[in-house]
């Protein structure tokens, strides 16, 4: 019987994939719970070993040495010093004594909680193991057999435990069917209240990477590195690689003659297509090199936004944006940075209407400088005439305290004479009054001379009014140059006044012939006149 206990236990030990030394300690651990359930073992430490070689099975009870009875505070688990060392005399305090026990074989209720155990820490063992083994295989590429295909996820048979592939690292062009083996790529080893989980994934980059890394032995070797990856799992991948050793091709090496490699790869992932291109660690060529297939004329780099302008012939324009943008979208994948994809054609145009925009914008700014020194010229100016004021102020101020100065300075210094106080006061008492001094009033004396003027004009005024001037008479009249008779002496030298009255009483009577203008106008005359014009003949 305890032979086949024992083959019952190698058994076990092979279909479950565990070592015999875990099963056996499973067993053992199966068997203390089931003393524990028998009324003798009940409250007391135990230990159970099984012997390998005749499959006898030991039973201890552990208890802990004390120094003294009193310090005991249950006796199925501690035990004095003095006891202890009639069981083994080198024991010590603290110590733990295992006491050899003979238990009955154990009965129903105990078996059945022993099968229980066993079957529990089976399992555990088991998820254990499972841990061990798959957590430092994370990030690997694992075989695996389909088993179901559910709503939310896939079932996936390793061998030794269950997977699962969720919906979001599955591939949208594939279709998976149950007992199908496929490459997976193992992505987390997550931990569950049912035990570890392994999640699985289609549509990760690094499957590609360790695909290349199976197929192509210089990248597994790192003779070749692959710098980059950007994938959109199912249509398109791009891998830029780079050479380690001199004289190495990267891009030759990953393809393989024929294409063979290559070839490999693009079977395993259903058909997905693969652009392998050479990395530079210049970003113009590497930004160039990502846009492949497509020509890239020229590349213009913001280095702060990390974004940049890629110019492209006009025939390549849509090939370097892809089929709905794919190519462009996986050259800013792989790259990192943000691109921007233009015709030669329209960055000309740009171009142009960037520097006419700056052109204009240059003058807009000359013309908004203009308008602010115009409008604070006049500020500007009132500003230096104050401060010009100010300093003339200033300069002529300086200048009559320097006139003052000089004039103190060359004023003779009147000399003081001593003289005795009472001949001072004497000179002071017989001194003559002073004569009383005439101040004369400038502004009267003005007022005066203006008012003898304005009588003087009205005089001559009145005398005009009263005696006109003639009025009409010419240089050119000849009877003014006629002499009276009374001075035609030529020993009388008379004046013009004397030949003018005769004159005037000849102006005056031309005056009374002239028609009053305060008179009633005349009757005008009605009486019939002759036509003017030409005669018949």
């Amino acid at each position: 019987m305890k032979s086949d206990f024992f083959i019952a236990v190698t058994q076990l030990a092979a279909e479950r994939g565990l070592p015999r030394d875990t099963v056996l300690g499973v067993v053992e651990a199966a068997l203390v719970s089931a003393y524990r359930k028998e009324g003798v073992g009940a409250g007391h430490d135990l230990s159970v070993r099984l012997d390998p070689g005749d499959g006898e099975v030991s039973v201890y009870i552990l208890k802990r040495v004390v120094k003294t009875a009193a310090e005991i505070e249950d006796d199925r688990r501690e035990i004095t010093l003095r006891e202890a060392k009639k069981l083994k005399p080198d024991v010590a305090v603290e110590d733990v004594i295992e006491i050899a026990a003979d238990f009955a074989t154990a009965g129903r209720i105990a078996a059945q909680t022993a099968k229980q155990v066993v079957l529990q820490r089976l399992r555990e063992a088991e998820r254990e193991l499972v841990l061990a083994e798959y957590t430092s295989r994370v990030g690997e590429i694992i075989a695996g057999r389909i088993e179901r295909v559910e709503p939310h996820q896939v079932v996936v048979n390793l061998g030794r435990a269950d997977a699962l592939m969720p919906r979001d690292e599955e591939v949208p062009s594939e279709r998976y069917r149950p007992n199908t083996t496929l490459q997976f790529y193992l992505a987390e080893v997550a931990e569950s209240s049912r035990g570890p989980e392994l999640i699985l994934s289609r549509a990760h980059r690094n499957l590609v990477r360790r695909l290349f890394e199976r197929e192509v032995p210089e990248v597994f070797k790192g003779v070749v590195e692959i710098k980059a990856i950007a994938r959109e799992p199912g249509s398109r991948t791009k891998v830029a690689v780079v050479a380690r050793q001199e004289g190495v091709d990267p891009v030759g090496s990953c393809v393989g003659l024929r294409g063979f490699r290559i070839q490999n790869i693009v079977n395993e992932l259903q058909g997905e297509k693969i652009d392998v291109l050479p990395y530079s660690d210049d970003m113009r060529d590497f930004l160039a090199n990502a846009l492949s297939p497509a020509q890239v004329i020229k590349v213009e780099l913001e280095q702060q936004e990390k974004s940049a302008l890629i110019v492209v012939p006009d025939r390549h324009l849509s090939l370097a944006i892809g089929r709905e943008g794919q190519n462009a979208r996986l050259a800013a994948k792989l790259t990192g940075w943000r691109i921007d994809i233009r015709s030669e054609s329209e960055f000309a145009l740009a171009a142009e209407a960037a520097e006419a925009e700056a052109v204009a914008a240059a003058e807009a700014a000359a013309a908004e400088a203009v308008a602010i020194l115009e409008a604070d010229l006049p500020a500007a100016v009132a500003i230096v005439e104050a401060e010009n004021a100010e300093a003339a102020t200033a300069a002529e101020v300086a200048e009559e305290e320097e006139v003052t100065a000089e004039a103190e300075a060359e004023a003779p210094v009147a000399e003081v004479v001593e003289e005795p106080v009472a001949e001072v006061e004497t000179a002071v008492e017989v001194a003559p009054e002073p004569e009383p001094v005439v101040l004369i009033d400038e502004d009267a004396e003005l007022a005066e001379l203006l008012r003898q003027e304005a009588e003087e004009a009205a005089a001559e005024a009145e005398l005009e009014e009263r005696e006109p001037e003639p009025a009409g008479i010419s240089v050119d009249d000849d009877s003014i140059w006629v002499l009276p008779e009374t001075i035609r002496s030529p020993s009388v030298l008379r004046f013009a006044e004397d030949i003018m009255p005769a004159e005037r009483g000849r102006a005056r009577a031309e005056r009374d012939r002239r028609p009053d203008p305060n008179a009633a106008p005349a009757a005008p005359d009605n009486r019939p006149r002759a036509k003017k014009g030409k005669r018949s003949r």
